[in-house]
């Protein structure tokens, strides 16, 4: 089946070079311009410069009220602030065998790498740094933050080369969450990358890391997690633990899974809201790069005030 024009490259036909350049020239193309100088564009923070003062709109931090202009207008006011100008990103990818899967336009490990490219060249210039860990269940490995589009390029392409966990493996993103929080960092973007299929292990550390960092969650869907074809009997399996099931899909049964499924991605919202996350869904049958812009501007546009 011809692969869509919107879908990231896929990184197991052996052409991982080649892979990799249509990424970035993709990524380039359509995300150029985007931030227009405003690093924070992601997930816009509150940084630490004082900036101008605007008036009050409700659902502003009122922490950020400039009393004297307030009393000197009499109309309360908030005052800015911009961003430091150098920004340290750390990204948790979780490339456990949960994300070696995909029914649609690619499997959910592409898209998440994809996803990590995005960032990277959101982020990238201006003295920014950018680090990884990628956690494969197997293994977590550490790429430390440093800058420039040599680094950037490496980081990537390292990622993409990480060795598949085998299959059984079971995915542990809270351990690499942690191993972010410890030793603290500076003030930062911190962003998680996973599918956050099973229980929310990582919502404490995860809140902990909120307290100093601005974060950003990407989650990364496959249609199949969210409702089940109703094509008589299939075999399920968990590539985590290895377990299959022989299942009949009925009617009833494709009901019961998409109400399941449902419940459990509002319960990942819910708890993704409740750790201050700003919370990007990407799906494997959709233009993934639109999607980005969307969330950028739907995220610049709330911090500006606009849209409320």
């Amino acid at each position: 089946m011809r692969r869509p024009a919107t879908a990231p490259p896929s990184l197991r036909d052996g052409r991982l070079e080649v892979a990799l350049r249509t990424l970035e020239l993709s990524v380039r193309r359509r995300l150029d311009g985007l931030l227009q100088g405003n690093h924070l564009g992601l997930v816009p923070g509150p940084g630490s410069e004082p900036g101008e003062a605007r008036t009050y709109q409700p659902g502003d931090d009122v922490r950020r009220m400039d009393w004297a202009v307030t009393a000197r207008t009499t109309e309360a006011h908030v005052r800015e602030t911009v961003a430091d100008r150098e920004l340290e990103t750390w990204v948790v990818l979780d490339l456990s065998p949960s994300l070696d899967f995909g029914t649609a336009a690619c499997e959910k490990r592409d898209l998440a790498v994809a996803a990590l490219a995005a960032i990277t060249h959101l982020t990238r210039g201006g003295g920014n740094r950018i680090g990884a860990l990628v956690a494969t269940g197997e293994r977590t490995v550490r790429i430390p933050a440093r800058g420039g589009l040599a680094h950037a390029r490496g980081l990537i392409r390292r990622v993409a080369e990480t060795p598949r966990a085998p299959e059984g493996t079971r995915g542990d993103v809270t351990a690499a969450i942690e191993q972010l929080r410890r030793p603290p960092r500076r003030r930062g973007l911190a962003v998680v990358i996973s599918d956050f299929l099973g229980e929310p292990d990582w919502e404490r550390p995860l809140r902990a890391l909120s307290t100093r960092h601005d974060l950003l969650a990407v989650e990364v869907l496959d249609p199949r997690e969210l409702d089940l074809p109703d094509v008589g009997t299939v075999v399920l399996a968990d590539p985590e633990t290895g377990r299959q099931r022989e299942v009949v899909t009925t009617p009833l049964l494709c009901r019961e899974f998409a109400a399941a499924a449902a419940e459990h991605r509002d319960r990942v919202a819910a708890t993704l809201r409740r750790c201050g996350a700003a919370h990007l869904t990407l799906r494997t049958d959709s233009d993934w790069i639109a999607d980005v812009v969307r969330f950028a501007l739907a995220r610049k546009r709330v911090w500006s005030g606009g849209g409320r």
